[in-house]
């Protein structure tokens, strides 16, 4: 069902964001960022349907963090430039998995420059920015979208697509286990391991692997984790965070703080679970996640971020205690 006000991906939608597509002279691709799986196979997944049919692509994304692991190692990453060397007026600019303009970063100015914007995103709080949308919140992930598209334009799903694409449904459905996963989407994954995709080896990378310095980093951050039972209407939050100075005790990248807040959500407890992340002195980015029973994007959108559901996101600054404060208030 698709949210109050906002209509669904109609016929219409679709024949514009082909048209676009076919006719542009020059495709900048870009997400939010510091991309996850969702927002980085999505795009690159696209980029390289699109170069298969001898458009002219490239993709960027905005800094500071830049991706690790099996996201660093993703086909398609040969059609990426770094963002300040991304044109400058493209012919269409393409966002993906970015619910607001905030979210491009520095790459948001092209939203200005560019002859034609397209926005395919899954978020309820997308805003609508951008003239073309292909924006459902009922959809798993961005990388559905992006099969979808793809398959309108008539792109043969090729292993290295298929990848880029299960790494984008798997990041945002918790390999598979959220209440987002619908038969449709497990049919989904069915035809992407279909063509032959180590699937069993991505899903391992993804969520059973990290470096020992960042199992130290994860012990630090479940020992100064706080429950509070009486939040979010009694259903609980458990709340923790991680500074500058844990990453750089145990020698560990930004993005190694990524996969922690799904181990905080673990707590049977708490609803709702929340990690704060130093990103400079005074600011935090900010990471929520739901089972179901809170919308945690509408605590987000209050707080300046956006997101949906079961996950969101937003920035704090100041203490972490007000960051946290601010979260129980939105809550309450």
């Amino acid at each position: 069902m698709t949210p109050a006000g906002e209509a669904p991906i109609g016929e219409a939608d679709w024949a514009a964001a082909l048209d676009a597509l076919r006719g542009a002279s020059s495709i900048l691709l870009t997400c939010h960022v510091n991309p996850d799986g969702d927002a980085l196979g999505s795009m690159l997944g696209a980029g390289l349907g699109l170069a298969s049919l001898g458009l002219p692509v490239r993709a960027a994304f905005p800094g500071p963090v830049e991706p690790a692991g099996v996201l660093a190692e993703l086909p398609g990453r040969e059609l990426l430039v770094p963002a300040g060397q991304a044109e400058a007026a493209p012919d269409l600019l393409v966002s993906f998995d970015a619910s607001s303009p905030d979210r491009l970063g520095e790459l948001a100015g092209r939203l200005a420059t560019a002859r034609r914007t397209l926005v395919v995103d899954h978020h309820a709080s997308n805003t609508r920015f951008g003239a073309l949308h292909l924006v459902d919140p009922t959809a798993a992930a961005t990388g559905v979208l992006v099969d979808e598209l793809l398959r309108r334009l008539a792109v043969e799903l090729t292993p290295q697509i298929a990848e880029c694409l299960y790494v984008a449904v798997s990041t945002d459905t918790g390999s598979f286990k959220y209440a987002s996963t619908t038969p449709a989407v497990h049919e989904l994954a069915g035809r992407l391991i279909g063509t032959g995709i180590r699937h069993a080896e991505l899903s391992r990378r993804l969520y059973d692997s990290r470096p020992f310095g960042a199992l130290r980093l994860l012990a630090d951050v479940l020992a100064r984790a706080t429950l509070d039972p009486d939040a979010a209407g009694g259903t609980g939050l458990v709340a923790s965070y991680a500074t500058l100075d844990d990453l750089t005790r145990y020698g560990q990248p930004p993005q190694a703080l990524e996969a922690l807040i799904g181990e905080l959500r673990t707590a049977e407890e708490a609803e709702v679970a929340c990690l704060a992340k130093q990103s400079a002195a005074a600011e935090w980015t900010v990471s929520l996640r739901s089972k179901g029973a809170v919308d945690v994007s509408r605590v987000a959108v209050a707080l300046g971020g956006g997101g949906h559901r079961f996950a969101a996101g937003f920035t704090g600054r100041g203490d972490v205690a007000d960051v946290f404060a601010a979260v129980r208030a939105e809550l309450a």
